[in-house]
């Protein structure tokens, strides 16, 4: 059994929800709190597998209770509330804090849809059950400081860099952008599994930390050095023949658009050994299929290790296939970007050295 801790301020709210998960097999709901700081006093007895919480609270907010929690007893935390609906930024905060997933509320709960309401919940809370999370107390680990020990160089000066991401993605890119300088050598082209709707808060909270610009790729754009794109939440992100974006509503690959994998082949066949190919902590395969592409192509291949991964799917499919030449944990990532492209600095400056086409 999936045990459930639920916190809202709300009894009309926590008497609906135990109703509608206890339908659901293999879910079972633990206890109930009012607030985030009767619920921190609950987690040692109770020890709950997951924690739905909503996000204003008196006493102790959501945003506040997830800090505490990732802090002190680490689990996953899905966000339930009205107030993290699209045009919000109460997501990301939430996410950077720790929580893994967030549901917006219906207004009206008591009369929503009930069974769509309790089969999306329950869906929820398998997914999160079954994530890695990770303390945070707020301090630096100094991981990012370490050597990074590449054990590929590029057979071609670096021209591109493309990274693919689902479940716990925001937060990894986050922390990979924030250690990209400005003035970075190559275009960064990113593909992150989020609905539409939430896609230009994600971009703002990412250029909050980001030296480099970050935007959303737009149709004929030539991607440009120093840039981070990411793919439009509801388009394919691919590109034609002269290297320019071509956003296609192309039907989904492999359940998703856009898909991972449909970014990393066009950056294959483009770009080819002068490529590097980043694939980051995510549920299902997507990716896993381009990622090989790259490296028989004579690009370079990363995936994030399992125990810097909140989901180990998609970077363990690409390492089932052979696709990840390289596996680093999540603060080595952005360094070793750093050195990759150092690398074809130093190449370019090679007497008598032309860079690939």
């Amino acid at each position: 059994m999936i045990r459930v801790l639920l916190v809202d301020d709300s009894p009309i709210a926590l008497h609906i929800l135990q109703r509608l998960l206890a339908r659901s097999a293999g879910i079972q709901v633990v206890g109930t709190a009012a607030n985030g700081r009767e619920a921190l006093d609950l987690l040692p007895a109770l020890n709950p597998d997951v924690i739905c919480t909503d996000l204003h609270m008196p006493v102790m907010d959501g945003l506040e209770f997830t800090r505490a929690v990732m802090n002190k007893y680490p689990r996953p935390i899905l966000v339930l509330s009205i107030s993290v609906e699209p045009g919000s930024s109460n997501v990301f905060r939430l996410l950077e804090a720790g929580a893994v997933d967030f549901y917006p509320k219906p207004r009206g709960i008591i009369e929503a849809d009930h069974e769509k309401l309790a089969r999306e919940l329950a869906s929820k809370i398998r997914v999160l059950a079954g994530v890695h999370v990770f303390r945070r107390t707020g301090a630096a680990t100094g991981d990012a400081q370490l050597p990074v020990r590449l054990s590929l160089r590029p057979r071609a000066p670096v021209r591109i860099v493309a990274i693919g991401a689902s479940t716990g993605g925001p937060q990894a890119l986050r922390e990979i952008l924030s250690h990209l300088p400005g003035g970075f050598r190559v275009p960064v082209v990113c593909v992150q599994h989020i609905g539409a709707d939430f896609l230009p808060e994600m971009v703002a909270w990412l250029a909050e930390v980001s030296p480099l610009p970050v935007r959303v790729a737009a149709q004929g754009e030539v991607p440009q050095a120093g840039v981070a794109y990411f793919a439009p939440g509801n388009a394919h992100l691919d590109l034609d023949d002269g290297g320019r974006f071509d956003l296609s509503e192309a039907p989904p690959c492999g359940g998703h658009r856009p898909s991972v994998t449909v970014t990393l082949r066009a950056v294959a066949r483009h770009y080819g050994a002068s490529a590097v190919g980043v694939l980051l902590t995510g549920m299902g395969r997507d990716g896993a299929e381009g990622m090989a592409e790259i490296a028989a192509a004579g690009g370079i291949t990363i995936a994030q290790d399992e125990a810097s991964s909140v989901v180990y799917g998609m970077p363990r499919e690409a390492a089932a296939l052979g696709a990840a030449q390289q596996v680093l944990p999540l603060q080595q990532i952005g360094p070793a970007l750093v050195a990759l492209t150092n690398q074809r600095k130093n190449a370019d400056a090679a007497p008598g050295r032309k860079e690939a086409t």
